[in-house]
């Protein structure tokens, strides 16, 4: 304090003091109700697998107790490395006791020590939609009922996706809880095509006289025809049309008609429609929108409807039609189409 204004400026010239600039110092946020999603790593690759790209398997589940044990059976034998694999279920207007077998088999399957690690998660989603529970079959798959049918069944698919697709899911393996058997390989087989939307053909066997009929099950599973297109022109818009009825012959040609399970299983055919026992799609469709329209998308519903929004946005959307997946003989009337052919 006692140097003159002149020895003050000659001492602190000969201090070396260094000065730090940080430009980039980073915002902290303390806050533990904050949280940040990065979407832009994950992917759908063809390499889903050496990837760690992880799968979601939805299921939705209405009287369905005498099918889980075959259901769990071959969802076991998926080769797809069951720790990149989550599972989801919605459970609703059941008479049956659905829920509880659900429970036993997915505790005896998550808890059971073997060669196969238990699934990465399971998230189960109880919601009734107030459906009629008592419908006989032949009710059931009626002409009438099928516009309800599917858009409730459509509203089902909606609230288990949206309960269940996280940010870290590349992939949605839609899976009916029916079906009898299928390639282990089957996400595999299906991610290496690479396509947005992706069906197998559905056929069954019917056992008459000890031989085996092999069955041709799902007619949602279509390509449009110019006899399609002139009909619709004519339908009110909140008709939905649903195939293999003989009130509306759409001319359609059915994926159930194409094909045979001999023959090369990586051959492809577009589509404008897909049923829904089988379904493999790329998590980012689903992000951007596109869900299970329960009304009237262009005169479709559910996977129908699914499939014409697709196309729409612009997205791919393939069957195989060598790619066989069975499903269970059903007990309602054969042949639908009113004496027409399903190709």
């Amino acid at each position: 304090m006692e140097m003159s204004l002149n020895e003050m400026v000659e001492w602190h010239g000969h201090v070396q003091a260094p000065v730090l600039l940080n430009h980039h110092e980073p915002y902290v946020v303390n806050s533990t109700t904050i949280n940040q999603v990065e979407l832009d790593p994950i992917a759908s690759t063809p390499q889903a697998a050496k990837n760690g790209e992880r799968v979601l398997i939805l299921t939705p589940l209405r009287d369905a107790a005498a099918y889980l044990e075959k259901y769990f059976e071959l969802l076991y034998k998926l080769s797809y490395p069951h720790n990149l694999i989550d599972l989801g279920f919605l459970v609703g207007d059941c008479k049956d006791n659905t829920l509880e077998i659900l429970m036993s088999e997915l505790k005896r399957i998550q808890e059971e020590q073997g060669d196969k690690v238990a699934f990465h998660s399971v998230t189960i989603v109880k919601k009734n939609f107030g459906a009629g529970i008592d419908m006989s079959v032949e009710d059931r798959h009626s002409f009438a009922a099928q516009g309800p049918r599917r858009k409730a069944i459509g509203r089902a698919r909606n609230y288990l996706l949206y309960s269940t697709l996280k940010p870290e899911h590349s992939w949605v393996y839609w899976r009916d809880v029916d079906i009898t058997d299928s390639p282990e390989t089957i996400i595999e087989d299906f991610v290496a095509h690479d396509r947005d939307i992706l069906v197998p053909n559905i056929w069954f066997h019917r056992y008459k006289d000890g031989v085996d009929i092999e069955g041709r099950f799902d007619y949602n599973s279509w390509v449009e025809s110019d006899k399609g297109r002139r009909l619709r022109q004519t339908l009110d818009p909140d008709t939905v049309l649903a195939e293999g009825y003989k009130e509306y012959d759409t001319g359609r040609e059915y994926l159930v008609g194409m094909g045979d399970w001999r023959k090369n299983k990586d051959v492809e055919v577009e589509l404008d429609g897909i049923g829904g026992v089988n379904i493999v799609v790329k998590a980012d469709v689903h992000r951007s929108g596109i869900n299970f329209p329960s009304y009237a998308f262009e005169n479709q519903a559910e996977t129908e409807g699914f499939a014409r929004m697709a196309k729409r946005a612009g997205y791919q959307v393939y069957g195989l039609p060598n790619y066989v997946v069975w499903h269970i003989d059903t007990d309602e009337k054969p042949g639908n189409l009113g004496g027409r052919k399903a190709y």
